[in-house]
């Protein structure tokens, strides 16, 4: 099982490359970042520095969106990075959520999710791509690398990630939900005629290594928050028993009263005191390191290729360490 490390990119920049610097001698594979261009730093231009001061380093967005920059933008940004450092990239894309809500607009629909997903990965592998009706290729882009990999929940989104993506990310460590997701998204990529076991799959979620149950729920509560924007947009579409989606993901919102993004994935978070204890267990890691190995192996057993600690509370440091001597290893021993 690959490892990846996801932090917001607020400054000093210098601590995000530090962290990622930690990150990845301590086993993680991936180096993964917030892309919401109003609350947190342009995570593009801290990836240049990361890279620069990594070795092996996978770096990209989890997530990006098609609306926040053009593609040809976002695919040539990517090739870039590529170019200078040897194709050490990857593109996690959705609807937007913060990203396209602080600023006023409502998240991009999946027809255009789903097309920005072949325009990005072609142009930034030097293919040629319609952009707004027009042919366009970059013409500089040698031997490009980009894989996109998309985040979902409902049914609708995890059919479009098996049919176009190369890899699913999934923001739950939830097994019973795990295990139904990427069902979905496999069957939709075998009756696209795709290989279903091609599709790379990664579940990330905040991990906090401790015995204080009580103190690592308090940290990681916001993640039920963040989940719960998208599973509002599901209950809104689908109905609350629709049974098109599960309701151990939808039930928990029922007390859910708006969202204030100014504290969106920060500990404290007071719009998500609707969460409780039961969700944060289900969504999270948390315990000492033998209750994360356990989950991760339980998660590996369901296909999950990589996980991504979201590493957005007052233990980064001691986190990242942790899953380097303790939970990496056993792992992957």
């Amino acid at each position: 099982m690959d490892f990846g490390l996801v932090l917001q990119t607020d400054p000093p920049a210098s601590a995000v490359v530090g962290l990622m610097r930690r990150a990845e001698r301590n086993g993680f594979r991936y180096g993964w970042t917030f892309d919401s261009a109003v609350l947190w730093q342009e995570p593009f231009v801290i990836y240049s520095q990361i890279l620069e001061h990594t070795r092996d380093l996978t770096v990209g967005p989890m997530v990006t969106n098609p609306g926040t920059r053009t593609w040809e933008v976002t695919a040539s940004t990517f090739a870039t990075l590529n170019d200078m450092f040897g194709n050490r990239t990857v593109c996690g894309i959705g609807r937007g959520d913060s990203a396209m809500r602080v600023a006023g607009r409502k998240p991009n629909t999946l027809a255009r999710v789903g097309e920005a997903i072949d325009v990005i990965r072609d142009l930034a592998e030097g293919r040629e791509a319609l952009v707004d009706g027009k042919p366009l290729r970059i013409p500089w882009v040698r031997d490009g690398k980009l894989p996109v990999w998309m985040a979902a929940y409902g049914p609708k989104a995890l059919a479009l990630a098996g049919q176009k993506a190369d890899g699913f990310i999934l923001q739950l460590a939830d097994p019973f939900l795990t295990e139904w997701m990427v069902r979905a998204v496999r069957k939709a990529a075998e009756d696209a005629g795709r290989d279903p076991d091609a599709i790379t799959v990664c579940v990330a979620a905040p991990a906090y290594v401790g015995d204080d149950l009580a103190h690592a729920r308090e940290q990681c509560r916001w993640f039920g928050g963040m989940v719960g924007n998208h599973v509002a947009d599901l209950v809104g579409r689908y109905g609350e028993h629709s049974g098109l989606v599960p309701e151990a993901l939808t039930a928990y919102i029922k007390q859910r009263e708006g969202y204030d993004y100014s504290h969106h994935g920060r500990a404290g978070n007071p719009s998500t005191d609707f969460v409780p204890d039961e969700i944060v267990d289900r969504f999270c890691l948390l315990g000492p390191p033998a209750a994360h190995i356990r989950k991760l192996e339980a998660l590996r057993d369901l296909g999950v290729d990589q996980f991504a600690v979201y590493d957005m509370h007052d233990a980064k440091e001691a986190t990242i360490d942790a899953y380097g001597s303790e939970i990496i290893p056993a792992l992957n021993s």
